[in-house]
């Protein structure tokens, strides 16, 4: 019996590799298990090597596996490109279209299985994937049947002899490996799963489902990898709740629809990644001077320029915080896992109205696109804060036909709001310095007073703010290691491997990245002998925020990787072992 185990499945962009993922993947997620996945795709419809790996577990997870147990091959370029992958007691499965052969330096066993062939003879060669997945269940000690409920949602619609078509792709090629290879075969048996309902998504859904649980009702955004998803996403359910999405011609265009919908009183954002999000700076320093609330989700990717559009990178970290050119108040949210995604994007929607200003919910492709397992959502928590907005209550009568106070000096910075045609709340809005009426001012003392009142607001952020770093450890540590977005599992896994070596380590992840949490923070950091801060960038740019908000650079080094690919848990023990040799603690 095993408890944990990783597949993956290979072949050519456009050949049904994702949806024999996807149907593996689902039908273990109901049985119980828990699952993580990584998809490695090219930036183009079809062609081009793409695999998907799966971790399946009786417990929780929150990243991908080191090694490989299952390699499922449909052509040769996924055995030399994966095979290293495989641990000793691997295994490969094959098509024997291709004639499969593995490396010499490759200790797994191969299976050859003729997916293809056993598909025509049952009909069509498309279903090779479906024989594929029967020969994985054979492997696994699971039945066809177990696989009937995803594989009738997916083909009921192609009438009944389609399902038992496929069902019986899946029964041949268990039957084959089972037939074929006997008392030999190699089986890796799970153990069996707590059998719980439990979500399985990604990142993507579940920053949708908060934008609709936070009361969106309009989104704008132009088509872009990492972040499609969530505008595919709520094409299909705001209609069903009153709510529209608009594909919009450019970014500059999304920003600016949403930065009117919110203005109107409409709850609003838009998605984007890095290009996009390059495009949409000028209308960001226009949401922070007009005080209109503005939500915006970016997913990062590898850049700059187009870049590695479907690969995983952090990069994007420096230029969320100050890519407007002058300054404005700025929320930056980093959730890591669905769970966080989905909780802090209500909570960017709320915080957008309490502080009147853009907030910026930063994802990265893994986070964004990686499938997980998700416990149920705690609804209970979702609470809608409008802020200062003016509604359901009389404005007093405007003097000598003055206009309403909408940027009035106030103590905590945020001034009232109302929404257009409110009676006596008429005002002026303009992106150029104004008084408190809006009308332009361009006089040293309206501006001085003006930027203060805009900057004071976030000196209250952080109270506000649900759990705005993430500890698992003691104040004072050996080591300290500090992460954000879809680095969380990974680096948790490499702290208990330090852990048990006798390692003090503490794990912090940092969820607010600006206003940047210094006052959590610094306890941790002071009191650690070594910090580490893991991040998918070349220039470290988590440890340089770091060291200007706390300083103890000499105390900070970094793990640093930037060639597309996510973290394992064994590339973070080993940085870190080597960074700092665990005897010198």
């Amino acid at each position: 019996m095993v408890h944990q185990l990783s597949w993956k499945v290979g072949g050519q962009q456009g050949e049904g590799i994702d949806s024999t993922g996807e149907i593996f993947a689902t039908t273990l997620n109901r049985k119980g298990y828990h699952l993580y996945s990584y998809r490695h795709f090219s930036s183009r419809i079809k062609g081009g090597h793409t695999n998907n790996k799966i971790r399946v577990s009786t417990q929780s997870i929150r990243s991908i596996s080191d090694d490989l147990d299952i390699l499922v091959a449909f052509d040769q370029e996924t055995i030399d490109l994966n095979a290293h992958e495989l641990n000793d007691n691997g295994i490969i499965i094959g098509d024997s279209k291709f004639k499969p052969s593995k490396p010499e330096s490759c200790n797994a066993v191969l299976y050859s299985v003729p997916f293809t062939e056993i598909a025509k003879e049952l009909g069509n060669s498309l279903m090779k994937n479906m024989v594929a997945i029967g020969a994985s269940s054979a492997l696994l000690g699971l039945r066809a049947e177990d696989f009937k409920q995803v594989v009738e949602e997916i083909f009921s619609n192609k009438g009944k002899q389609i399902v038992e078509n496929n069902l019986e792709a899946i029964r041949a090629g268990a039957r084959y490996l089972v037939e074929t290879f006997g008392k030999e075969l190699k089986t890796f048996q799970l153990a069996e799963a707590d059998g719980k309902a439990r979500m399985f998504m990604i990142g993507n859904d579940a920053i949708s489902l908060g934008a609709l649980a936070a009361g969106v009702r309009f989104m704008a955004a132009y088509p872009i990898t990492p972040a499609s998803e969530i505008m595919e996403y709520l094409i299909q359910k705001l209609p069903e709740i009153g709510g529209t999405v608009i594909q919009t011609e450019d970014e500059m265009a999304a920003v600016t629809m949403a930065i009117g919908a919110n203005y109107s009183g409409v709850r609003a954002f838009t998605a984007s990644a890095g290009p996009g999000l390059s495009l949409m700076m000028e209308a960001i320093g226009l949401s922070g001077m007009t005080e209109t609330p503005l939500v915006i989700v970016d997913t990062q990717r590898g850049g700059p320029s187009t870049g590695l559009p479907t690969k995983q990178e952090q990069s994007d970290l420096m230029q969320m915080i100050y890519g407007t050119h002058g300054e404005i108040p700025k929320l930056v949210l980093a959730p890591s896992t669905a769970e966080e995604a989905f909780h802090d994007t209500v909570q960017a929607f709320n915080l957008a109205e309490i502080y009147q200003c853009p907030v910026i919910i930063l994802s990265d492709l893994q986070l964004s696109l990686g499938k997980q397992t998700v416990d149920p959502l705690n609804y209970e928590k979702v609470k809608i804060s409008r802020g200062k907005l003016i509604k359901d209550e009389p404005l007093p009568e405007l003097e000598n036909k003055n206009y309403f106070k909408r940027y009035e000096l106030t103590t905590d910075g945020v001034s009232p709001r109302v929404l257009p045609g409110t009676k006596n709340g008429i005002h002026h809005v303009t992106g150029v310095e104004h008084d408190e009426t809006g009308k332009p001012s361009e006089t040293a003392e309206n501006r001085k007073l003006q930027m203060e009142k805009r900057m004071r607001k976030m000196q209250t952020v952080i109270s506000h703010f649900d759990t705005p770093v993430h500890v698992n450890g003691e104040e004072a540590s050996d080591i300290l290691l500090i992460g954000f977005n879809s680095t969380r599992g990974t680096i948790e896994e490499a702290m208990e491997q330090l852990r048990d070596e006798g390692v003090n380590v503490t794990h912090a992840h940092i969820r607010l990245l600006h206003p940047f949490p210094t006052d959590i923070l610094t306890p941790y950091v002071s009191n650690a002998n070594r910090v580490v801060v893991v991040e998918n960038n070349y220039t470290g740019q988590l440890a340089n925020l770091i060291k200007l908000n706390i300083g103890y650079a000499e105390k900070i080094q970094s793990v640093l990787k930037y060639d597309g690919t996510p973290f394992l848990p064994k590339e973070v023990y080993s940085k870190t072992k080597e960074l700092i040799p665990i005897g010198n603690v």
